[in-house]
């Protein structure tokens, strides 16, 4: 009787339409989005069994806290005006003139976002410093003993606001997309010139778009770790997130309370940038009317080189130099010689791929997470994505906002809540210490980046063929098996592949995560750089960089087939 009226309130489907398949997908959705985080908050303030907040206040009280709480803030919001200045002026570049070859810069400005954080530092340290072996080839190295400018709170924000600038792009390239062409032909109609429809119309109808693209950039800044890690901890400057780090370091009963009370700063902090996008995009009412409108594409006439050539000035000095100083650092036998004709090696290559056993358990266990997590989603994905549109079931509905909290949230809390979580056995099993844990977190972390595509190409499919099969007495996993997963397989490939990129570069929840056998790329990288092995990091990097590549190419080849709008470089 209970199962029927929630079949009939739409909270559970009918036994022939999936009921056996939607309930261990919605339990899943549940211990993977909600279980880490209620974990994480009930140990900021129930420690030990018993309402306290004398750990967070201890917490609070620590001076050191408050100045990690004041450089986070400090280069959080640096770095987010860097990234809105450059994501908008490329955006609109992109998105509003004729400029030429578009599609390969968006693919260009879209790299350092795709690169993991640790080796985008990696590669600017290689760049500059007294022992930077591509300014020794050009003869312009500063002197010995010069302090090194990226170890600083400046490079931190340069870094920062460079990674993030394609967060702001895509996010101003879609609302231009998404504009609808009346209102933009009613102002020309009255004589407006395209410099007065640009002041007047198209950049207040770009606040929504660009608020939004300004506090995923924030909240993203003030989770990052693998940039304030590797330039921050040698100058001394530390973020919430390496304080986070370090603190795990340490040992005591306290470090793991203490750990998550300074995760829930970080999430307050990320929730605060939330709230203020709000409250700003509440002020005014920005609904739009009528069909969206095609690229305005403004005649850039004799400045249309220039223009050209700027944009791709900032892809050379932001993208190209940089991976060029890295990839010259990986040729040297060790760190401090000169790159020549005599010295120039490729051992550190073989080193890492054949000889290093932890860089070749790292290759296998990124792989291996990466393509898990990545198989795993997508078999999820598929029923959630049906359940979710066709069926529009109620639950799964009110859940929603919910599945994007792990990704929304810093990953540092992420870990801390699955530390948490795993550290006492449960059901006499425990997979804290093991690599399981770590593919577990990538699960709660992903699923929205995979279930995104999923839910597009649901949209865009037209259900008639799947009716007709259920008219015609198919069951459902003979409709999902004959109809429903051939459809949207190409959706949930391309969701699938950015899972694997994303797992594949990850270092901020796995960094918290691993120990000894269960090394991932990131955490191979990062070590390596802080023991001083720089030339073996940077031969990993490199290594890493043309897997990316790999991966964007097949991306690409992929979305062909894919829901539009799915690859941002071929929007």
């Amino acid at each position: 009787m209970f199962l029927n009226k929630a079949v009939r309130a739409g909270v559970l489907p009918a036994r022939d339409s999936g009921l056996a398949i939607f309930l261990p997908v919605f339990i899943s959705v549940c211990i993977l989005s909600l279980m880490p985080t209620i974990r994480l908050l009930l140990e900021s303030v129930v420690p030990d069994g018993t309402f306290s907040l004398e750990i967070l206040r201890g917490i609070m009280d620590e001076s050191g806290t408050w100045k990690a709480f004041r450089h986070t803030l400090f280069v959080g919001g640096c770095a987010t005006m860097l990234a809105t200045l450059l994501g908008s002026a490329m955006g609109l570049l992109v998105g509003l003139t004729d400029i030429r070859f578009r599609k390969a810069l968006t693919f260009c400005f879209m790299m350092p976002m795709m690169i993991p954080p640790q080796i985008t530092a990696l590669s600017w340290i290689q760049l500059f410093g007294p022992s930077s072996v591509l300014l020794n080839c050009l003869g312009i190295a500063p002197a010995p003993g010069t302090p090194h400018p990226m170890y600083s709170p400046f490079g931190i924000i340069l870094l920062l606001g460079i990674q993030q600038a394609p967060l702001i792009f895509l996010s101003l390239k879609a609302g231009l997309s998404a504009m609808p062409r009346e209102m933009v032909e009613a102002a020309r109609v009255c004589g407006a010139g395209n410099e007065r429809v640009l002041r007047d119309i198209v950049l207040p109808l770009m606040t929504p778009a660009l608020t939004a693209g300004m506090a995923l950039a924030f909240v993203s800044c003030i989770g990052n770790f693998g940039i304030p890690a590797m330039l921050g901890i040698p100058a001394g400057y530390t973020v919430l997130t390496t304080l986070i780090y370090q603190r795990l370091a340490m040992f005591g009963p306290e470090v793991i309370a203490e750990a998550a009370s300074l995760s829930v700063l970080i999430s307050m902090l990320a929730l605060f940038g939330i709230l203020l996008q709000s409250y700003m995009l509440n002020r005014r009412d920005y609904r739009l009317v009528g069909a969206p409108s095609e690229l305005l594409k403004y005649r850039l006439g004799k400045f249309r080189p220039l223009a050209e050539s700027a944009s791709w000035l900032v892809i050379l000095l932001v993208l190209v130099v940089p991976l060029c100083a890295l990839f010259f650092s990986s040729l040297i036998p060790s760190f401090g010689v000169e790159l020549n004709a005599e010295t120039m090696t490729f051992s550190n290559y073989a080193n890492v791929l054949f000889k290093h056993d932890a860089t070749t358990r790292a290759f296998i266990n990124s792989f291996s997470l990466a393509g898990g997590a990545a198989l795993i989603l997508c078999l999820v994905g598929i029923p959630l994505g049906y359940f979710l549109v066709w069926q529009k079931n109620s639950l799964l509905r009110f859940m929603s906002p919910l599945m994007e909290l792990p990704y929304a949230l810093p990953g540092v809390v992420l870990a801390i809540g699955c530390i948490l979580l795993f550290l006492k056995p449960i059901f006499g099993v425990s997979i804290y210490g093991t690599v399981w844990i770590i593919l577990v977190a990538y699960l709660a972390r992903f699923l929205p980046m995979g279930l995104r595509p999923v839910i597009g190409g649901f949209t865009q499919t037209d259900r008639v063929l799947e009716e007709a099969a259920q008219m015609c007495g198919a069951g459902f996993f003979r409709r999902m098996k004959d109809i429903i997963v051939p459809l949207i397989m190409p959706a949930a490939a391309t969701g699938g592949l950015f899972i694997f990129l994303a797992a594949f570069n990850e270092l901020t929840v796995s960094v918290l995560l691993w120990t000894s056998g269960s090394e991932t790329l990131g955490v191979v990288i990062f070590n390596l750089d802080e023991s001083g092995n720089a030339v073996l990091a940077s031969a990993v990097s490199i290594l890493v960089i043309a897997a990316i590549l790999l991966l964007m190419t097949v991306l690409s080849f992929l979305g062909r087939k894919a829901p539009k709008g799915v690859i941002p470089w071929q929007g």
